[in-house]
Parts: C-alpha cells; sequence; structure tokens
C-alpha cells in the first residue's frame, strides 16, 4: 500500500468545537429559512440573530459579512483532512476527484446539507453580492488544498504549476455546479464532476459529438 500523508483516524473535535459548529448551523438555518421567505436583499442580520436567537455580534463573530453565513461552511476542513489520507504517489487530479466523491457524497445522503447546497449555489447564481464573494471563497479554498498539494509535490505553496492547478480545478468545479443549478438538477452532480475532472485530465480537448 502507498503511504499516506497522515493516519486516518482523525480525533473527535471538542466540545467547544462542537459547540461552534452548532453555532453556525443555527445561523446558517435561519438565514436561508428568511431568504426563502423575503429574499436575500429583504433580510437584515439582526433579523438573523433574533431568529437564531443569538446577538447580532455573533452572527459577525462567526460570518464577517451577510455573504459569507451562505458561502462559509465546515467542508473545507472535512476536504483537507480527505486529501491529507490519499497515497502519496496519487495523481493530484486522482486524489481531488475522490475528495470530491467522498465529501460531496456525505453531502448529498443528508437531506439538510443537500438543501443547503441547493440553496447556496441558488444564491451564488441570483444574488451579484454573493457570486462575487464566492470568488474569493473559492481562493480561499483553493489555497488550502494547493498548499497540500505543494506538500505532496515537494513544490513551494506560490508554485505556478500549483497556483494554475488550483484555479483550473475550482473554477470548473464551480462552473460544473452552476451547470447542475442551471439545468434544475436533473443529472447526477457527482457524475458531472468527473465529467469535468476527465475533461481536465484530457487537456481540455473536447472531441466532437
Amino acid at each position: 500500500m502507498c503511504p499516506r500523508t497522515t493516519p486516518t483516524d482523525v480525533p473527535a473535535p471538542g466540545l467547544r468545537e462542537r459547540k461552534k459548529v452548532k453555532t453556525r448551523q443555527a445561523i446558517r438555518t435561519a438565514a436561508y429559512r428568511l431568504f426563502a421567505e423575503q429574499g436575500y436583499d429583504a433580510t437584515p442580520i439582526d433579523q438573523i440573530a433574533a431568529e437564531a436567537d443569538v446577538s447580532p455580534s455573533t452572527v459577525f463573530r462567526y460570518f464577517p459579512t451577510k455573504e459569507d453565513i451562505v458561502l462559509t461552511d465546515e467542508y473545507d476542513d472535512d476536504m483537507a483532512g480527505v486529501l491529507r489520507t490519499r497515497p502519496m504517489d496519487e495523481p493530484a487530479l486522482a486524489s481531488v476527484r475522490h475528495v470530491m466523491h467522498e465529501v460531496l457524497g456525505r453531502m448529498l445522503a443528508d437531506p439538510q446539507a443537500r438543501e443547503e447546497l441547493v440553496r447556496r449555489e441558488e444564491l451564488v447564481r441570483d444574488v451579484p453580492a454573493i457570486r462575487a464573494r464566492a470568488h474569493e471563497s473559492m481562493s480561499t479554498t483553493g489555497r488550502l488544498l494547493g498548499g497540500i498539494i505543494a506538500e505532496r509535490t515537494g513544490r513551494p505553496a506560490d508554485d505556478l504549476e500549483v497556483r494554475v492547478f488550483t484555479t483550473a480545478v475550482f473554477g470548473a468545479i464551480h462552473e460544473t455546479t452552476m451547470y447542475w443549478i442551471e439545468h434544475h438538477r436533473s443529472e447526477d452532480i457527482i457524475a458531472l464532476l468527473d465529467r469535468t475532472l476527465g475533461l481536465l485530465r484530457r487537456g481540455l480537448d473536447i472531441p466532437p459529438t
């Protein structure tokens, strides 16, 4: 068996971290409910705070902007953890595919997580402020996973190839998700991501239909 970067047995989060996750989730759940009822722009932070039974300052402590309520979740660390467990000699694109299958598969199996995914991507599509902020959020995720890929390949974190790789992969994932939403989720998103990563693996060579 090929060596892995870290053990697969990851310690469970402590009580304090579980409380933070619970609070973040309560704020997100309240926000999504209000956004669905009255629209994103018509929903102020203080109303979200009241719905979640927390103070407005608590909302801002967890989410610096209203857009971050939509865009921030617990899955970046989850993806990073899965990526670190992949065999060291596995091609980077194959590792990303495995991460997408494992993490997204868990999201889709959880009805609440799936619903939040759909609502988030619809808001990214429909709200310019969220769409603009999404690019920054995606860059943060790319830097996190790019740093792990750099470690695995013996490259510096700001290596050009690493930066191009992560930008291309996450840009492609974003477009695939938008395609899924725009086509009314009529196709299996994991199968769509496999098509997308296959296209990247072929060097963006598009065969004729």
